[in-house]
């Protein structure tokens, strides 16, 4: 190749790099703006007025929580005793034993009493075929439903419970999962607070329990995981969903909810078909066919965002197990964006098609892709002895102190407006893994992601991957 032309060539990559980093500069200080504006907005509008009152009647909308559990026999029985009680009047927490091959089902008749009760079954029920229901035969478990069927996956079973509730809202949660008392409050609460708009899903923050203090199924105090892994997904968690999310959520264009906290209109998510199921990104996926469904319609609609701590989860603590959760979160969204391909740039998804959709598609999916092979790029134009060391040094530290500045907003925010780590020294900690994440964590995420991508691109089989937890510290 002529050293002109290659000469060219290595200028317009340099020019389309600086761009890219240029615009994602711009969008995560408009999400730092956004997020904080919505942040004050909610803590001034829910600052004032008694929910419990309101929201705690008898007369308040009834809710389903769907829990999926396979296999959740050495934490089950704890698990459901702590989702009976939330503090709601007209909730239903329904467990489904996708095919457990452990003692599940057996654990949990035994604790709560269950006993088998005869129910209509619609065959059209969009899932495996359902074994049994039981309900508890003693009034003190009479909000607990249980459903057995046959292993079909967690997308299968959440169809399952969405199809039997019988209540105008469902929940969609993980079994394993610490859900505060009072989230419905603030769940149900949040469905009515747009009385222009039908609030079809509300989605919260998921944060992070792994060495903190539980008994009973009740936090009892808030740790800094001493995992190293641990602590890294704590301040991603952090920037994500009191930063990303809120502020995505401030121009009602949120394109996911957490699978392992959401809540959505029943009738909405039956009008889509429920989750799917061929897919493992099915979290995402749902919101996208809910949101188009209101704009085909074109009905007013809105999804909301709750940024009180109301959950909280283990994350990974072993870098296989978590390298192969970032694997198939990558896939999922390669998968969802294809499926949703004729929203890109079209202008009659609004928001969602000329801003939500492009951001994910560019910054989220192929961001990494483009990271992976500017490595490369890096490594080769060194060996060949074309480097632009100038270039490559000042926008490699800029990058890098961007990162840890817009980290170190995310510390600083959670502590000013939650606090939930509030001992200078685990602020420190927090501030200290930021500085060393660019280098340590980041790269990590970036080859999951890679991995993902050349497994679904090249059809390689791949399914969800064992999630074995450690289990929370007890008091």
């Amino acid at each position: 190749m002529d050293n002109g032309i290659f000469n060219i060539l290595l200028e317009y990559l340099n020019i389309v790099f600086l761009v890219f980093s240029a615009v994602l500069f711009v969008l995560y200080f408009l999400m730092a703006y956004l997020a904080t504006r919505n942040s004050i907005h909610y803590k001034h509008k829910n600052s004032f007025g008694d929910i419990s009152k309101t929201m705690g009647s008898p007369l308040s909308p009834g809710i389903t929580i769907i829990a999926p559990a396979f296999n959740e026999g050495l934490t089950i029985v704890e698990n459901v005793r702590s989702l009976l009680s939330l503090q709601y009047v007209n909730y239903e927490v329904m467990v489904v034993n996708d095919g457990s091959k452990d003692d599940t089902l057996q654990k949990l008749i035994k604790a709560y009493h269950l006993e088998r009760i005869n129910k209509d079954i619609d065959p059209e029920i969009k899932s495996k075929p359902i074994r049994g229901i039981y309900k508890s035969n003693q009034r003190s478990f009479s909000k607990l439903t249980v459903v057995d069927k046959m292993n079909g996956g967690k997308s299968d079973a959440l169809n399952a419970g969405i199809y039997l509730s019988e209540n105008k809202y469902v929940g969609c949660i993980d079994v394993d999962c610490l859900i505060q008392p009072d989230a419905l409050l603030h769940v149900v609460k949040s469905f009515y607070q747009h009385s222009e708009k039908r609030v079809i899903a509300v989605g919260g923050v998921i944060r992070v329990a792994n060495s903190c203090k539980i008994s009973g199924g009740t936090l009892e105090e808030i740790r800094l995981p001493k995992n190293w892994l641990a602590r890294f997904q704590l301040l991603e968690y952090t920037r994500s969903f009191l930063l990303g999310r809120m502020a995505w959520a401030r121009i009602d264009s949120l394109l996911i909810i957490s699978g392992a906290f959401g809540f959505f209109d029943r009738e909405i998510a039956l009008a889509v078909g429920g989750y799917d199921t061929t897919t493992v990104g099915e979290d995402m996926e749902i919101i996208f066919r809910m949101r188009r469904h209101m704009h085909d319609i074109k009905a007013p609609y809105h999804v909301a965002y709750i940024p009180d701590p109301l959950c909280w989860t283990e994350v990974p603590e072993d870098i296989k197990i978590f390298m192969n959760q970032r694997d198939r979160w990558s896939r999922g969204n390669l998968e969802t964006l294809f499926t949703h391909k004729d929203m890109f740039f079209n202008p009659k998804y609004g928001r969602l098609g000329m801003l939500s959709y492009p951001y994910w598609f560019f910054y989220e999916w192929l961001a990494p892709i483009l990271e992976f092979l500017g490595c490369i790029a890096v490594i080769v134009f060194f060996y060949l002895g074309i480097l632009n060391w100038d270039f490559f040094i000042a926008i490699t530290a800029t990058i890098y102190s961007f990162s840890i500045m817009f980290s170190f907003y995310a510390i600083l925010w959670e502590v000013y407006s939650y606090n939930q780590y509030s001992k200078t020294r685990e602020i420190l900690t927090l501030m200290l893994f930021a500085v060393i994440e660019p280098i340590v964590f980041h790269p990590i995420v970036v080859w999951s992601s890679v991995r993902g991508n050349y497994k679904k691109l090249f059809k390689i089989r791949s399914g969800w991957g064992s999630q074995v937890r450690k289990g929370f510290a007890k008091a």
